[in-house]
């Protein structure tokens, strides 16, 4: 039995990096960026933000979320892109009291991305692995999302590294659950219109978490060996300034994957440069 007395807490759970049908130009396996999937827990509910996107993965962090001992109140969706939601419906059959929600720029997007070439694009890369591709969303109440009295509070941060971002702020916790607004020492995803404005529009995005003064800020794609720490806002601009510095030389595909990786050989999963690098052919 859960205490009644015990007071809200955070936990991510990540999803490590899987290979997709892809290879880099050094002729490795492609891999897709480990993901971060957060539980909202109070003394008997929680929520949970952004599940994985592969079945096993989604059973995976469905296993982590049950072994919370929490009742499954809501599954918040972040942003659109299908690595942040894909196991959405899964999770919610598997826990039927959990109701998926998400912003209605977001739901737009979560519509897009299974149908036309954006659907092929995460079939082509992960082939039989993917759950079946449904919108079951429903759009955040207006009063936003509330966990045993304390509010949860979506915001709208227009571009990350995709359209109509959101990051959702825990003020109890201190917290920001930033989606792909933040990346914790992983490559960042510029492919989606990173390099037609996307970029300063992103910078825009960082400046509003920022000013919400969190203490923990999860990012959507986490190395798992380090802390939540907010000074990962600042490591994500700078990587998206440099990245400007990098296109303004306009260089090849091969040049940009050299130089990226070169300069952050330590960032996990160069297989997002190359994905970033091929927008530039």
């Amino acid at each position: 039995m859960v205490s009644t007395t015990a007071q809200p807490s955070y936990e991510v759970w990540v999803s490590g990096q899987i290979p997709t049908s892809g290879t880099l130009p050094t002729g490795a396996p492609q891999q897709w960026s480990p993901l971060s999937t957060t539980l909202i827990q109070g003394a008997n509910d929680a929520i949970l933000v952004d599940p994985p996107f592969t079945v096993e993965q989604t059973r995976q962090a469905g296993d982590w979320a049950e072994r919370s001992g929490r009742n499954l109140t809501h599954i918040y969706i972040t942003h659109g892109h299908g690595d942040h939601w894909f196991g959405a419906a899964l999770l919610a059959e598997r826990f039927p009291g959990a109701t998926v929600v998400a912003t209605e720029g977001t739901i737009r997007l979560m519509h897009a991305s299974i149908s036309g070439r954006r659907r092929s694009f995460w079939e082509n890369l992960f082939p039989g692995q993917l759950p079946d591709l449904r919108v079951t969303a429903q759009p955040v109440p207006a009063e936003g999302l509330v966990l045993e009295g304390h509010g949860l509070h979506p915001i709208e941060v227009g571009h990350s590294d995709g359209d109509d971002s959101t990051v959702l702020h825990v003020p109890v916790l201190g917290l920001v659950v930033a989606g792909d607004v933040a990346y914790n020492n992983v490559h960042q995803y510029l492919a989606d219109g990173g390099f037609d404005g996307g970029v300063d529009t992103w910078l825009q995005a960082i400046e509003t978490v920022r000013a919400l003064r969190p203490t923990a800020v999860v990012a959507g794609h986490k190395d798992p060996d380090r802390p939540d720490d907010p000074r990962i806002l600042d490591e994500t601009a700078e990587y998206l300034r440099t990245a400007l510095e990098v296109v303004a030389a306009k260089p090849t595909p091969q040049a940009f994957f050299d130089e990226m990786t070169r300069r952050y050989p330590d960032r996990l999963n160069p297989g997002t440069v190359w994905l970033n690098a091929q927008r530039l052919a």
